[in-house]
C-alpha cells in the first residue's frame, strides 16, 4: 500500500506507456493523413456520447475493484481485533497463576501470530516455513505446515490449547464458550479473505472496459480532428491517458493480496497483531513496520 497523500503518477505512466505510445503515434497519423492530404472530411463521431458511455463502464468496473480492496482491509482489521480479544480473554481467564497456566497463554498467544503471518503468506502465494518456524518449535511447526492450509492447522491448534485448558479445569464453560466464539469470528475473517483471494472479478469485467477504451481511443483522433487540427496527438494521448489510467487502477486493486505495492498492507498488519499480542503477555515485542520506499508492506 502507498500511504502517501498524493498518487505517485510515475507508476501509473510506467504500466501503460507502451500502449499510449502506439495510440500517440496512430494520433499522428491520423492527424497528418487528414490535414495534408487533398480534401477529407473526418466522419462525424459522437465522441462525447461513446466518452460518458465508456466512463460509466470504466467506473462500475474500478468500484468493483475498489469493493474487492477495501473488503480484504476490512476482514484484516477483523482479523487484528479479534486477535486482540483472544490475547486479552487467554490472559484474564488464565492469569497469573503457575507455571502451566503462564506456558498454556504463551503458546496460545505465539500460535496465534504465527497463523496470521502463515494465512499473510497463503494468500500472497509465497512460502510460510520462515515465519512459522520463527515463532514455533519444529515440531509444531512441522504439524502445521505438512497441511494443504497451514493456517487453519495454526487455528486448529489453538483450539487444541484452549480445550487443554478447559480440560485441566483452568478455564470453565463459559468461558471456554467465548473463546470458541472468538475463534469462529477469526475462521470467517479468514474465510472471506480466501473467497477473495480464490474467486476472481468475471471476464466480462475484466476484458470489455479494456476493449471498449482501446477501441475508443483508436476513433478518438477521427473525431477530434476537426476541432483540434494539429492539436488533436495531443488532446487524443492525453484523453487516452486518462482512460488507460482509469484501467490500470482498476487492475491494481482487484487482487487486495496480490503482493504488489498495491497491496492490502498485510505484513504490517501482521506486525501490529505481533506487537500487541506480545505486549499483553509482557514479552518483548518488535517495533511497528514502516514504509520503504514510500510503500508499506
Amino acid at each position: 500500500m502507498i500511504p502517501l497523500g498524493t498518487p505517485r503518477i510515475r507508476r501509473t505512466f510506467v504500466g501503460v506507456w507502451r500502449v499510449l505510445a502506439a495510440l500517440f503515434v496512430w494520433d499522428v497519423a491520423v492527424t497528418v493523413y487528414y490535414l495534408t492530404s487533398s480534401p477529407h472530411q473526418a466522419p462525424s463521431l459522437p465522441v462525447t456520447l461513446f466518452g460518458t458511455g465508456l466512463a460509466l463502464f470504466l467506473g462500475f468496473r474500478v468500484n468493483s475493484a475498489y469493493q474487492r480492496w477495501w473488503e480484504g482491509r476490512v476482514l484484516w482489521g477483523s482479523l487484528i481485533n479479534a486477535s486482540r480479544s483472544l490475547a486479552r480473554a487467554v490472559v484474564a481467564f488464565l492469569g497469573h497463576g503457575d507455571a502451566r497456566s503462564e506456558s498454556l497463554k504463551r503458546d496460545i498467544v505465539v500460535r496465534q501470530i504465527a497463523y496470521a503471518h502463515a494465512l499473510r503468506n497463503q494468500l500472497r502465494r509465497t512460502d510460510p516455513s520462515a515465519d512459522v518456524r520463527r515463532l514455533l518449535s519444529a515440531d509444531e511447526a512441522d504439524d502445521a505446515l505438512r497441511r494443504q492450509n497451514p493456517a487453519n492447522g495454526l487455528l486448529d491448534g489453538v483450539a487444541r490449547l484452549i480445550a487443554e485448558a478447559a480440560r485441566e479445569q483452568r478455564i470453565d464453560t463459559i468461558q471456554q464458550a467465548q473463546l470458541e466464539r472468538v475463534m469462529i469470528d477469526i475462521a470467517n475473517a479468514q474465510g472471506g479473505m480466501e473467497r477473495l483471494k480464490n474467486t476472481p472479478l468475471p471476464a466480462q469485467y475484466r476484458s470489455f472496459p479494456e476493449f471498449f477504451a482501446r477501441l475508443f481511443c483508436v476513433l478518438l483522433p477521427v473525431g477530434l480532428v476537426e476541432t483540434l487540427g494539429w492539436a488533436t496527438p495531443i488532446g487524443s494521448t492525453l484523453i487516452g491517458l486518462m482512460f488507460l489510467a482509469v484501467l490500470r487502477i482498476g487492475d491494481d486493486l482487484v487482487d487486495p493480496f496480490a503482493n504488489t505495492v498495491h497491496d492490502v498492507p498485510m505484513t504490517a498488519m501482521c506486525q501490529t497483531i505481533e506487537i500487541d499480542l506480545l505486549e499483553a503477555i509482557g514479552a518483548p515485542a518488535p517495533q511497528p513496520l514502516k514504509p520503504v520506499d514510500g510503500v508499506l508492506w
